[in-house]
């Protein structure tokens, strides 16, 4: 079926966003993988083409445009390309809305221009390591005292953690409140006592520094909170899920379609017995169960898209969305490398990395499982 969620000055990003995934990434990013970082640089030219902030303001650089689609268009061309190091999905479909909606005037003009610009890279401080997907068990602490608050704790598994600037940390302010207790503080390079642990080596996305953060004493200016102490900080972050786990649904079903393209030419192309794999009923059958759900899955998608646009996308579409297409992602690809033989588990194949790539995806952003429970919950049990 024709897919209908693009217009005209979509498709037209589109070509800009691949022109320089092809120029500035597409050649650098096997060092990438094996520097397990990104340049610094690649962010600003990025900013340069007007790859960050489609919602920001004009008056602080952006577009001002709430408009998802974008962030879809730039998410499906970095997995196009296999450049699973790049961290713009994070910054852009993740911190956006809280750099956007939560920030008074003051925060705005301190942090969005450079947001925009590629200048300031983002990174959001929830998973700690007693604590992953039950955000309410955090232990991170801010104390007021004063126009300042003290924070102590430590936090893992953060994406950009090594190069962000700009780092939301999730914390305590009330711990006899639970979720209540909430509070959202930015904390900033070089601030004293705010220190960067390991580049955790991961078995995928090897280019994406992920890093743990500690947090001795730093004393964070009450203007840097986003938005008022108000015990709405656990809440917002429940708003803002819905877009985190459509970004990484549109990166599951574009994973999909791009590793079952490749296969099925390989399929045309490899021989054996004296015949191309295509020949054989085998792998027809696998290639037209694969083609299918991978379809389905992205109509799907495209529907959920619209509806985030819309403001009627609700935590449970989301979670659907996210689990089933990122169960879909590791089955296909992993079909997909069975049918490459012995070359699929050889990094020289994309396949091969697709598939080392694609395993976390059914755990960040909310497992598997904590995706059916919010289903479920929803059925009045």
């Amino acid at each position: 079926m024709e897919r209908d969620l693009f217009d005209e000055e979509h498709l037209l990003f589109r070509e800009t966003v691949r022109e320089f995934m092809t120029r500035e990434v597409a050649p650098h990013h096997d060092q990438w993988e094996k520097d397990g970082i990104v340049p610094r640089d690649v962010w600003k030219k990025a900013g340069e083409v007007g790859m960050f902030g489609f919602s920001v303001p004009e008056e602080h650089g952006g577009a001002g445009i709430k408009d998802f689609r974008y962030n879809a268009v730039i998410v499906e061309e970095l997995i196009g390309k296999g450049a699973s190091g790049l961290g713009f999905s994070l910054h852009n479909d993740v911190m956006a809305p809280y750099l956007v909606d939560l920030t008074d005037d003051g925060q705005k003009q301190r942090w969005l221009p450079g947001f925009v610009s590629g200048e300031l890279i983002t990174a959001i401080a929830m998973t700690e390591p007693g604590a992953g997907s039950d955000l309410q068990g955090i232990r991170t602490t801010a104390v007021r005292e004063g126009d300042h608050y003290v924070v102590n704790g430590q936090k893992t598994f953060i994406t950009n953690g090594i190069n962000a600037d700009l780092v939301v940390v999730v914390a305590k302010t009330d711990p006899s409140a639970g979720a209540r207790g909430v509070t959202l503080l930015v904390v900033e390079r070089g601030m004293e006592g705010f220190g960067r642990g390991r580049n955790l080596d991961k078995i995928g996305m090897k280019a994406q520094d992920t890093a743990e953060l500690f947090f001795e004493n730093v004393r964070v200016p009450v203007a840097n909170r986003l938005g008022p102490e108000d015990g709405q900080g656990f809440f917002q972050l429940m708003n803002n899920l819905p877009q985190e786990r459509m970004s990484i649904a549109v990166a599951a079903v574009a994973a999909a379609e791009t590793v079952l393209a490749a296969t099925i030419e390989y399929c045309k192309n490899r021989q054996a017995f004296g015949r191309n794999l295509g020949s054989f009923q085998n792998t027809r059958f696998v290639l037209a169960e694969l083609a299918t759900e991978t379809e389905i899955a992205r109509h799907y998608v495209d529907k959920c898209v619209l509806a985030l646009n819309a403001g009627t996308l609700t935590a449970v579409d989301a979670a659907k969305a996210k689990w089933w297409t990122t169960e879909l992602q590791t089955k296909v690809i992993d079909r997909c490398l069975q049918l490459h033989g012995g070359y699929g588990y050889m990094m020289e194949y994309p396949v091969a990395k697709a598939w080392l790539d694609s395993r976390v995806q059914t755990i960040y952003g909310g497992t598997t499982e904590i995706m059916k429970e919010i289903i479920g919950r929803s059925f009045g049990f």
